[in-house]
């Protein structure tokens, strides 16, 4: 998939509820850019009709909020979640350093 754009992300799955699983991961985007790859999923915008979301799994319908990644990493909608959020072993160091530093 060379030449395709990507970038690491905040990734939620609110498909059973207001806070869901979450990760930060690399995205590939379409060459539109009005959809995404993550994880063998194929990730389309909701164009405003989602609540508490923006993405949902073309596969699946389930709906999720995927943002780009804060410095201070508060990236969750709903901050008294008491559920972590995994950082994919691919980007680890560079979410670290390069995302997280200035936070």
């Amino acid at each position: 998939m060379s030449g395709k754009k990507t970038r690491i992300m905040y990734i939620e799955d609110k498909s059973a509820g207001l806070n869901g699983p979450a990760r930060i991961g690399r995205v590939t985007f379409s060459k539109s850019g009005q959809s995404m790859h993550y994880g063998g999923r194929l990730f389309q915008r909701l164009g405003g009709d989602g609540f508490k979301a923006n993405y949902y799994d073309a596969e699946t319908g389930d709906h999720f909020w995927i943002s780009g990644p804060r410095k201070d990493g508060c990236d969750r909608l709903y901050p008294s979640s008491s559920m972590p959020v995994e950082v994919d072993a691919d980007v680890h160091d560079e979410y670290w350093t390069e995302i997280r530093a200035g936070g």
